[in-house]
Parts: C-alpha cells; sequence; structure tokens
C-alpha cells in the first residue's frame, strides 16, 4: 500500500509542493531575523537621536551632563498626568546634582481627543518647556498648541505654582492669565490644566523623581 501511495502522481507533486513551501518558509524566516538583526540597532540610534533632540527642545543639553535615555524613573498609572499606563520619567543631572525631569502627560479634555505632553520641570519647579507629542485638534484652529504652528505652548516656559496662583492657571476667558485663541478655548485649556496638574505632581513628588 505505502509503495502505491509513493508512486502515485497527485501524492507525489503535492509533497513536493509542501517541502518547497516548507523551505520558502524557512528561508523566509531566516531572511526577516537577518535584516531585523542587521537593523536594529540603526533604528535604536535614529529613534535615540529623535528623542534627544525632542528633549533638547525642551531642557536646554547645557543644563545635564548625564544620559536621559538611560537614567529613567517608571511612574504608576496617575490622575495628575493623566497617565492611564505607566509612564517614564528621564532624570536630568548636572555634576551629579538633579537638575530637572521631564514627564509625560495627558490632557484628556482635548476638543478633539487626549492631547499627549512632554513637560520638563527643573529641580526648583519651574517649567523649562513643554511639547504637543500627539494631537487631534481642529487642524487651523486648535492646533495652535502644536510648536509647529505657533509659539503659544512656549508660554509655559518658566512658570510655576510659585510664580503664578491657582486662579491665574487658566485661559484669560476664565480668569487666568494664558492667552487662547478665540474660538478655539477648549484646546488651551487642557493643556494649562494639564501642565499645572503635572507642576502638582512634581512638587508632590519631588523627592522620588530627584532621588
Amino acid at each position: 500500500m505505502s509503495d502505491d501511495l509513493i508512486k502515485n502522481p497527485i501524492l507525489k507533486h503535492a509533497s513536493k509542493t509542501a517541502l518547497t513551501l516548507i523551505v520558502f518558509a524557512f528561508v523566509g524566516t531566516l531572511m526577516l531575523v537577518t535584516v531585523f538583526k542587521i537593523t536594529k540597532a540603526p533604528i535604536e540610534a535614529s529613534e535615540r537621536e529623535a528623542r534627544l533632540m525632542l528633549f533638547q527642545q525642551i531642557l536646554p543639553s547645557s543644563n545635564y551632563d548625564n544620559d536621559l535615555i538611560k537614567e529613567t524613573r517608571k511612574i504608576a498609572p496617575n490622575t495628575q498626568l493623566g497617565n492611564q499606563q505607566t509612564s517614564t520619567a528621564h532624570i536630568a543631572r548636572h555634576n551629579g546634582k538633579a537638575a530637572g525631569v521631564i514627564l509625560e502627560a495627558i490632557a484628556h479634555d482635548g476638543y478633539s481627543g487626549d492631547i499627549k505632553l512632554l513637560i520638563a520641570i527643573r529641580a526648583d519647579g519651574s517649567v523649562s518647556g513643554v511639547r504637543v507629542l500627539a494631537h487631534k485638534e481642529t487642524p487651523g484652529l486648535g492646533d495652535y498648541i502644536d510648536v509647529a504652528h505657533g509659539n503659544w505652548i512656549k508660554l509655559f516656559n518658566d512658570e510655576s505654582i510659585q510664580k503664578s496662583s491657582v486662579t491665574q492657571w487658566q485661559v484669560k476667558k476664565d480668569g487666568g492669565k494664558f492667552d487662547y485663541m478665540v474660538g478655539a478655548t477648549i484646546t488651551p485649556r487642557a493643556v494649562v490644566k494639564a501642565v499645572h496638574r503635572a507642576l502638582l505632581y512634581f512638587e508632590q513628588n519631588k523627592a522620588m523623581l530627584l532621588a
């Protein structure tokens, strides 16, 4: 019976096809693994460089001498930062002393959804800089919070909870000090609240962040 099956041309063809597919699958997998290994290091280096360039926009490299990518703290989900998942804080040091921290925060009350922020805070509690990482705000209206579309986000530079009272941490329409674009109040209001909450989080967790 087995000899008849082997001699059957249909079975022989099927066996060859299966063997060919197995060989192709093996070679394809081997090629993917090889390409991954070759490109992994350059991709990681490129991502690191892009991240550092973004960091330097909000915390000049003259303010620290350590590796911001390597020196981090894991932050548990926190309502003040708006993070529903574990986030990463990057710690800045200069001559061995804590110089500041870069926090990730999310404003959930944007006009069109979440607004993801990167906030650099100096050791004295003042804002070094803020950048919008991602948003879905209306192009040409609410997107002025992005530094690519204007300088509004730079209003937070050098601000702190010591410098400005709680009532000032609002847009001018609500009695605060922060400008806004007429017809697009919800977006800046969400960002102002998010930055203020991040500063409060920093003050309450300074010892842990800068240890």
